[in-house]
């Protein structure tokens, strides 16, 4: 199995994605050094578009580009990564504050998020996607979930939990909120793909932010976090500078 042609076939299959929502990728350096997250929105509406990623002391978060046209704040700005000592979380939405107080109280990532369901933004009943890097636990290098409605049936709730012991140097794992484009928008459907990482945070950036469709992205963060001392380099972009 050439791991390479298929990380980059599926980096082409996302360039060609016109609408794969927002997006997480978890994984590691070329020299297995240091952990990586990218996290990335995209938006369709003027709502959704009017929006810029910005740090926060250790925190990213959504903030209104032009805070005089938001109309409904509540499924757009939220934490997007977000530490809690030596475990680092990203997610798409608040439930990254859901994973921050459950860990903090003593629970576990998988814990958390079966408090919490797709997002209730019918008809699309968007995907939860979160992440999970902790550097002191000895056996995950990252966690990966998907929380959603199968089929686009609110009745039902499917959580999928991926976990990836030692994690591949140069590659990652992406989950997004949908297929691609589409009235309503179509899950999320499998497992992770594989995806190139790079070595340095602003040439992952570059890699993904240019992968994405012109029109739709927003914004991108890369997050890389050194497996010995927890130090973090953070790298962001976004379309409204």
């Amino acid at each position: 199995m050439d791991i390479s042609r298929i990380a980059q076939d599926n980096l082409k299959a996302l360039s060609k994605n016109a609408y794969p929502g927002r997006g997480i990728v978890m994984g590691l350096t070329p020299d297995a050094a240091r952990f990586v997250q990218v996290y990335w929105i995209m938006g369709r509406s003027e709502n959704s578009r009017n929006r810029v990623f910005v740090r926060d002391g250790d925190v990213v978060r959504t903030a209104p580009y032009d805070a005089s046209k938001v109309k409904d704040p509540s499924l757009i700005i939220y934490n997007v990564a977000r530490p809690l000592g030596r475990k680092h979380i990203v997610s798409n939405g608040d439930q990254t504050d859901t994973i921050f107080d459950t860990l903090r109280g003593g629970g576990t990532f998988e814990e958390a998020l079966f408090t919490r369901t797709f997002e209730p933004d019918a008809p699309n009943y968007t995907a939860r996607i979160s992440g999970l890097t902790d550097l002191d636990d000895p056996q995950q290098a990252y966690k990966l979930s998907v929380i959603k409605a199968p089929g686009g049936n609110p009745a039902h709730c499917t959580r999928q939990f991926f976990s990836y012991e030692g994690g591949i140097a140069g590659y990652g794992h992406c989950v997004t909120t949908y297929a691609g484009d589409g009235s309503p928008l179509p899950a999320f459907e499998g497992e992770p793909r594989l995806l190139p990482i790079g070595e340095e945070p602003a040439a992952v950036a570059e890699t993904y932010w240019t992968a994405l469709d012109g029109d739709n992205k927003i914004s991108l963060l890369v997050k890389s976090i050194d497996r010995t001392t927890g130090r973090c380099e953070l790298h962001i972009v976004n379309k409204h500078q």
